[in-house]
């Protein structure tokens, strides 16, 4: 991906989404899936993982990746302020559904997946779990450690969390295809197949064709023995592919 810096951005109209650089990182992987479904044009403007971004922050109030820019709002970074900004700049292809209990299920369903304490955030924790056991943890890995609340008691409980989570997902489109459908909520693409599809791969990441990563990355993706692998069950796995296949952009650019 032909990626600008903070520094080009900034003088530039037009939405821009900033993402870390090189790697397929889940959130940021969600916001473009969004943005493509919703065929909204934007500037990728690089940030750099584990690095302090200074002006980054200075630009946009904090350091991390996704950011989604826009010229009538603050920029935001939170996964369902950027979900929730999307919908507002193109509701002719809304991935929420407007009736109410329905929205509430599937907002709830995002946040098992990507919010804090979500499937994406423990696996983090234990992704972070080989370098902070070392004598001297790079500097990267201690950074990000300390900004996501990493600790030896959280990574421990992190595989029960996504087990928890894993298994509620499973039941919801379980129980979809019992009704005949496909998809986590009602019966077209929803917000929640996207940021599964794309959180999915902290699990298993997809063929080396369609997800050119590098390689320590896939390794350290793909790691944590059988019960890791067990999270991505034939029906989560199957629903992965199928939005891929069906609804996202692929090879993945990043």
């Amino acid at each position: 991906m032909d990626y600008s810096s903070v520094e080009e951005a900034r003088e530039l109209p037009g939405l821009k989404l900033v993402l870390t650089a090189g790697v397929p990182g889940p959130w940021g992987e969600a916001a473009k899936g969004i943005l493509s479904h919703k065929r909204l044009d934007y500037l990728p403007v690089r940030q750099d993982a584990g690095q302090a971004n200074d002006s980054l922050r200075a630009w946009t109030g904090q350091d991390s990746a996704p950011v989604l820019v826009g010229e009538a709002l603050p920029p935001v970074s939170h996964w369902l302020d950027i979900l929730l900004h999307a919908e507002r700049l193109a509701p002719d292809s809304p991935l929420l559904p407007r009736a109410m209990a329905q929205r509430a299920e599937a907002i709830g369903l995002c946040a098992l997946i990507a919010g804090v304490n979500g499937f994406g955030w423990q696996r983090r924790l234990q992704l972070l779990t080989p370098g902070m056991q070392l004598d001297e943890p790079p500097e990267a890995v201690a950074r990000m450690a300390q900004k996501y609340g990493w600790s030896a008691a959280a990574a421990a409980s992190a595989q029960g969390e996504l087990e928890s989570i894993s298994g509620h997902l499973d039941a919801v489109l379980a129980a979809a295809e019992e009704g005949g459908g496909e998809y986590f909520v009602g019966n077209r693409l929803g917000a929640a197949d996207i940021y599964w599809a794309t959180f999915a791969t902290m699990i298993d990441p997809l063929p080396e064709d369609l997800c050119p990563m590098p390689a320590f990355m896939r390794s350290t993706y793909g790691s944590g023995g059988e019960a890791v692998q067990a999270l991505l069950t034939p029906r989560l796995r199957a629903h992965r592919d199928r939005i891929y296949q069906r609804h996202l952009d692929l090879p993945l650019d990043f």
